[in-house]
């Protein structure tokens, strides 16, 4: 397996437009390319999942850990794999390079290429790239790539820069239409909301192609003993996934670890099903965009009755974020409407002005739960604009930097509230979720069979008589 890490010196240098074209090239030579994304973020691996048609992950040191994010790369490789780097190079956690792109590449061993876009600088270009290169020791940047530039601008800069950096320059991408991406909130736009996806990334494929050395690039990447994916165990019960427009934020490892713990996936849509999957003993409501399909789920009060009438009963729940919400009394839509949610907990969802608790932290209980146990702390992610008026108290959030707040709603059979979890990870959180659908479905089993031959015994009775 060979493995590359595209970065940059900060957001805006179009590193998921270059990154996407590359694989849509290298798709297109037959390869076996996989696609990794550095952090938490769930929009860009869509783009990358979408190109490819096999899902892109997350590699996130600060979530999952080193030896998870190593194995993870080992497993699902492929070929060639293509990591694409978050903010800027050295940008971590808290003021630090921990958790970084840079970091990334250091721990797995994986030469970057630096993404530039050199608008209105060419020497003091240089001055930014020695800084990069001299700021941790083994900077791990092996190559330059420049975007959004004119050929002029790339025949006058690339001698410079190879010179100045001792970086070769591979190659240039035009000013081009196809690579302007619309955005919202949260991001980009997501992958299935702009139709003509994939004649854009064909387009900057095909320009990659004819102005970038991708030989050179290829022979620059890190060679890397890959690893077999494990078997997937017996499933043991079946659990309900939120999946459509509104619920889209949901990590490829985190559905791999919950089928690697013994659950089957049934996917559904809280926009257009009228119900919840039958005979299901679990439920995970991702985060997603429901604050911009607030009418629709509304309106779907069948879905929103079984779920409550469901979760209520004690079917075993996570809601994160964007499910937090759906499960609240009322959401508000973008317009400040505020629409009927399927009304399991008391609270109002509601939007805000700016990103709300943004950025890492860990959470840690007082009393045992369904994911928790009292003395862990347990690394998560938050990332959202809307707001609620209730967001629990059963779990605390602490900062790396020590501040601190109550979260959550966390019982024996439900975790709700605005935190990514990470299930992908070395927490236990897939195997405690799972074990409580599990002993719901062995117990739902002995009911039914208990009911049955209580029924057969009076009937077999009244047949006597």
């Amino acid at each position: 397996m060979k493995k590359i890490l595209l970065t940059a010196m900060g957001s805006g240098q179009g590193k998921t437009v270059v990154c996407c074209a590359l694989l849509a090239a290298l798709k297109k030579r037959g390869m076996e390319v996989r696609a990794f994304k550095a952090g938490p973020d769930y929009i860009d691996p869509m783009f990358h999942s979408r190109v490819l048609g096999v899902p892109s992950r997350n590699l996130d040191l600060f979530l999952q850990g080193e030896e998870s994010v190593r194995r993870s790369l080992r497993q699902h490789g492929g070929e060639i794999a293509v990591l694409e780097g978050a903010m800027g190079y050295y940008d971590g956690l808290n003021g630090t390079e921990e958790a970084s792109a840079w970091d990334l590449a250091r721990r797995t061993e994986t030469p970057a290429v630096l993404i530039l876009r050199p608008k209105g600088s060419a020497l003091t270009l240089a001055a930014q790239i020695r800084g990069l290169q001299s700021f941790r020791e083994k900077s791990m940047l092996t190559a330059l790539l420049l975007n959004d530039c004119s050929e002029s601008t790339y025949t006058y800069l690339k001698p410079l820069l190879e010179r100045e950096t001792g970086l070769p320059v591979l190659g240039w991408l035009p000013h081009r239409e196809e690579a302007e991406l619309p955005s919202r909130h949260l991001g980009l736009l997501t992958a299935e909301e702009i139709s003509d996806l994939q004649e854009r990334f064909q387009a900057l494929a095909l320009q990659l192609e004819q102005t970038v050395e991708l030989d050179a690039l290829l022979a620059l990447a890190a060679e890397d003993e890959g690893e077999e994916a494990p078997e997937q165990p017996e499933k043991r019960c079946r659990m309900a996934v939120a999946r459509d427009a509104a619920f889209c934020f949901c990590y490829a490892d985190t559905l791999e670890s919950l089928e690697r713990a013994g659950a089957e996936l049934v996917f559904f849509s809280p926009l257009t099903d009228s119900a919840l999957p039958a005979r299901v003993a679990g439920l995970y409501l991702p985060g997603g965009y429901p604050e911009l399909h607030a009418r629709e789920l509304s309106n779907n009060i069948k879905m929103r009755e079984s779920i409550a009438a469901a979760v209520r009963r004690g079917l075993p729940t996570v809601a994160e974020c964007g499910g937090f919400l759906y499960l609240q009394q009322s959401l508000e839509d973008e317009d400040g409407h505020g629409w009927p949610m399927c009304g399991v907990l008391p609270g109002e969802g509601y939007r805000t002005p700016r990103l709300q608790r943004f950025g890492y932290s860990f959470l840690e209980a007082e009393e045992n739960s369904m994911l928790f146990r009292v003395g862990e702390r347990v690394p998560i992610h938050e990332f959202h604009h809307w707001d609620c008026t209730e967001n629990g108290t059963d779990l605390l959030s602490r900062k790396p930097d020590g501040r601190s707040w109550p979260c959550c709603v966390a019982t024996d059979s439900l975790y709700a509230g605005f935190p990514h979890l990470p299930f992908g990870g070395n927490t236990g959180l897939a195997e405690r979720f799972v074990s409580t659908c599990i002993k719901r479905a062995t117990i739902l089993r002995k009911l039914k069979y208990g009911l049955q031959n209580y029924v057969n015994k009076v009937t077999f009775t009244i047949l006597r008589k």
